[in-house]
């Protein structure tokens, strides 16, 4: 297959002769070879030097022109072009042509004239770099990721690439399916890495770094259930490899010459000795052509009276070259690999979106992709035959014969079997939900769920194991006394309930905790989990009790907490909250029964480190209480601490209390007014009292990365971050006073950072991405708040995600007023501030099209507005690459300080 951009069929000239490369240092043009060179490659193909030069700085021209859709038609550059590219059979210039450039010396000097004003115009749309205070920031090393051992003896610390070069995001992607996969390595487009890996004893001591060869690229890392290895992937120039690493030595070894498919699977541990992996398949003979395909046939789709939500899903399949693509690529063999590399298959090659190994590690789930496929949804919606297999891919059991998912309600879930998965504390017992509604959350119902499990021999039918009154929301399952705890959520109250039960005789189901999905106040945390022997995972328990961690929202900010709950008289002991002064967070216990833990501390001056927290719980005796710091990663970027930043609250002018992080600059001297950011994303509540909660800590430690709006601190800015924008109402109608409820939280913020003496009200600029580049477009239509706007990602005609948005429940033709009202495309003749779109070309994110910046652009600019538009190559709805990234900021940094920071007093 040919993968390159070029012809393969290309000539001598064009193989060998030197080319004008862009220079991203210089920002304009740079020879790629030696004047020798030059006059090397054309003696060999029969030109004269000056010819070959000549012909080479047009034909750069040419490609130039043609990439930047500059007037390659011009009557100068066409004569210039057809003298020079018009070639004989042997590929040489006829002497013709070679006489009529000798004559043309005022034509040349033109011509040097056209190409100097190209690579001017070069120059101006080149990557460009942002000051170099920020810079010094973005170059900054990485505080590594941590993660401790299922034994709680060791600490894997990680090493991200921060930026990865545009290089990367440039290999070729298939879109297709919902999905973006890199053909030549068939595996996940532009997967994340970690380029190294070390291990230390969580008692001390030096750290020990993990053999890798240099140049590895590192892909989800895998304790063993005993701690003694990790699995790992290394994506390579043939595919992404299966690694293992001794944690205690720090010895490496590749398990087998098989490649894991990650376009379409992965891998996991089944116990210390096997992991299972879909491989990519052997001798599979050579993959469908994805480019420049001659088509077959038309494509062609077809309805039939059925009725569904059809969201703005992207990457979908478009054609019947497209289903031989998501054929080839994600089909994989499963298979199980032991640590000594020995590779088992199990059973045939196929499209498996879900394999799992029964506890007992006799039994395999498996839910594998049928046709017909749709070009209207993703795979998640595509047909599915769920089975249990034996390990010799013999099947055991039908589950399910699911069909295409292509007329689900809004907001709804299929009527067959969902949440599929095995009980982790039984050899093989399989459990599911399953739809009482139709899968219809506007249909009326007693019960909208019930839970439904079959056990080994799986001979006979499966039994209802409980209902719920409302939407099944997940389960989890205690380490023994057949502990499940779930939850179910109203969609139209928005709360979300948790229960515990036996599962073993689901009789009597007793609540835990209620509470609305959105109050982060009363949120009791989640259950600190253990791994079992076979890879799964379960509620760790001490006698009656269970343990619970979370965020620990208050008015004074997060503070996490660890808590022990009697799942008999429901008392709750809080072992462990951070204080006032720092951040600190639960990370993994030590013991069992709560006395020993690992937190993650870190506060306005300390950078994240991992520490030994040790309490003593009431009626017991601690001989020495340990506290001392495990890790110490130091300050990356000490610059960053002259920031200061303050949890500023305040009122809406309909009462709701708001609130945002008032970051303020280096050397800010008390009394001065600056020019001003305002940060924010919309969301939505039902109860104003749960809209007014404060989340986030002013306490945590500074760091800034990608494309960060707090960037703007470095250059003489305010930022109001995380500026409260709720949008309070019932869920059916809150949307209808959308606009009104963020233009009176902006004003609230500015008018509170105008009193506070900070903020220069004339010199505001606000920004947002995604929804909060929605949310800024709409504020520059509907106020005159703001100086300017830097809105990334976003989508601004909602007519073009007419089937919801966010968690809008009406479609457009059941509220045809609200999308038209909410969508600042139809309001662009009111942006009268100027506005900067940017977004990447290859957005994947559901309803961001990167047509919406683009549509919206064009109506501001055909209207007489003042905008600019940056499509980013290469990038989705998140930017990752060092270009695009450096770039972005440059973008933001110059944007803001031209229209806010020095703009005209109105």
């Amino acid at each position: 297959m040919q993968c390159g951009r070029g012809s393969p069929d290309r000539g001598m000239w064009h193989e060998r002769a030197p080319v004008l490369r862009h220079s991203r240092k210089t920002g304009g043009v740079e020879r790629a070879a030696s004047r020798s060179g030059t006059a090397t490659t054309a003696l060999r193909s029969g030109q004269s030097p000056r010819v070959a030069q000549a012909r080479t700085i047009v034909r750069a021209l040419h490609t130039t022109l043609q990439e930047r859709r500059l007037p390659s038609g011009h009557t100068l550059f066409r004569r210039s072009w057809n003298a020079l590219t018009s070639k004989t059979a042997c590929g040489l210039v006829p002497w013709k042509n070679i006489l009529y450039f000798r004559n043309m010396k005022k034509t040349i000097l033109s011509f040097v004239f056209v190409l100097s004003l190209v690579c001017i115009n070069l120059a101006q749309g080149s990557y460009k770099q942002p000051a170099k205070e920020i810079m010094d920031v973005l170059n900054a090393p990485a505080i590594p990721s941590t993660s401790v051992s299922p034994t709680r003896d060791k600490i894997a610390m990680f090493e991200p690439l921060r930026y990865p070069p545009i290089a990367e995001l440039a290999a070729p992607m298939l879109r297709i399916a919902g999905l973006r996969i890199d053909p030549t390595i068939n595996a996940q487009h532009r997967q994340p890495y970690f380029v190294a890996m070390s291990f230390m004893n969580v008692s001390g001591g030096a750290a020990t770094k993990a053999a890798f060869p240099a140049g590895v690229k590192l892909v989800s890392p895998q304790w063993s259930p005993d701690g003694k290895h990790v699995a790992v992937g290394n994506i390579s120039a043939k595919g992404v490899e299966l690694w293992i690493v001794e944690t205690a030595t720090g010895k490496v070894r590749r398990l087998g010459n098989v490649y894991v498919n990650t376009a379409f699977g992965g891998f996991g541990w089944e116990d210390n000795d096997t992991l299972s992996a879909t491989l990519v398949p052997e001798n599979r003979g050579p993959a469908p052509s994805y480019r420049d395909v001659v088509p077959t046939e038309p494509n062609i789709q077809e309805t039939k009276g059925r009725t569904g939500a059809v969201a703005t899903f992207q990457d979908l399949l478009r054609s019947p070259n497209d289903e031989k693509l998501f054929d080839y690529y994600c089909t994989s063999q499963l298979a199980m690999i032991s640590t000594k590399g020995l590779v088992l298959p199990i059973g045939k090659p196929g499209i498996y979106d879900n394999a799992s190994f029964s506890p007992n590690g006799r039994y395999v789930l498996i839910s594998r992709i049928e046709r017909p496929y749709s070009y209207q949804f993703p795979f998640s919606r595509f047909p599915k035959t769920v089975e249990i297999w034996d390990t010799t891919g013999k099947v055991v059991k039908d589950i399910a014969k699911l069909p295409l998912a292509d007329n689900l309600p809004q907001q709804g879930v299929i009527t067959g079997p969902r949440g599929l998965g095995w009980v982790p504390t039984e050899p093989a017992m399989l459990m599911w939900a399953e739809a009482l509604d139709g899968g219809d959350p506007k249909n009326k119902a007693d019960y909208r769920d019930k839970l439904m499990r079959i056990a080994m021999p799986f001979d006979g039918q499966p039994t209802e194991l409980l209902k719920t009154e409302h939407r099944v929301q997940g389960r989890m399952f205690g380490e023994r006394d057949g502990l499940m705890i779930y939850m179910d959520y109203n969609r139209d109250t928005q709360r979300v309930r948790m229960f515990r039960t036996d599962y073993r005789d689901a009789s009597n189901m007793i609540p835990i905790n209620e509470r609305n999905i959105r109050d982060n106040y009363g949120d009791i945390g989640q259950p600190v989990m253990k791994t079992t022997s076979s890879g799964d995972n379960v509620i760790r328990m001490f006698g009656d009790s269970i343990f619970l961690t979370g965020t620990g929202a208050s008015p004074e900010g997060d503070r996490p907490f660890l808590r022990e709950m009697n799942l008999k008289t429901k008392e709750v002991k809080e072992i462990f909250r951070s204080g006032t002064d720092a951040y600190e967070s639960f990370v993994a216990m030590i013991d069992d029964n709560g006395a020993q833990f690992i937190t993650r501390r870190e506060s306005v001056s300390e950078p994240p480190n991992l520490r030994l927290r040790q309490v003593c719980p009431p009626g017991t005796n601690c001989l020495a209480v340990q506290d001392r710091q495990i890790t110490q990663f130091k300050d990356p970027s000490p610059q960053l601490r002259g920031i200061t930043k303050e949890l500023v609250r305040y009122k809406r002018a309909d009462g709701v209390d708001l609130s945002f992080t008032l970051y303020l600059p280096p050397g800010y001297k008390k009394g001065t007014r600056l020019p001003t950011v305002v940060w924010a994303y919309p969301e939505s509540f039902t109860d104003a009292s749960v809209a007014s909660q404060v989340t986030g800590s002013t306490n945590r430690f500074t760091q800034i990365g990608g494309t960060s709006h707090l960037f703007f601190l470095l250059q003489g800015y305010a930022v109001l971050d995380n500026a409260s924008m709720p949008v309070v109402g019932p869920p059916e109608t809150k949307n209808d006073t959308f606009v009104k409820q963020i233009v009176d939280a902006s004003k609230a913020a500015i008018d509170k950072g105008v009193e506070m003496g900070v903020v220069d009200p004339d010199r505001v600029g606000v920004g947002g991405h995604s929804y909060g580049a929605f949310m800024t477009a709409n504020l520059l239509a509907h106020s005159d708040l703001f100086r300017s706007g830097i809105a990334r990602s976003g989508a601004y005609n909602r007519t073009l995600t007419p089937f919801g948005f966010q968690d809008e429940v009406r479609n457009f033709w059941s509220a045809t007023n609200i999308y038209t009202s909410v969508s600042p495309f139809f309001y662009a003749d009111k942006i009268n501030e100027p506005i900067l779109l940017i977004h990447g070309e290859a957005d994947n994110n559901q309803g961001t099209f990167p047509i919406q910046s683009e549509r919206l652009y064009a109506a501001i600019s055909g209207l007489g507005g003042t905008a600019r538009l940056v499509m980013l190559p290469l990038e989705s709805h998140g930017y990752a690459a060092r270009e695009s990234t450096e770039h972005t900021l440059y973008e933001m940094t110059t944007w803001f300080d031209k229209h806010v920071k020095n703009a005209k007093p109105r």
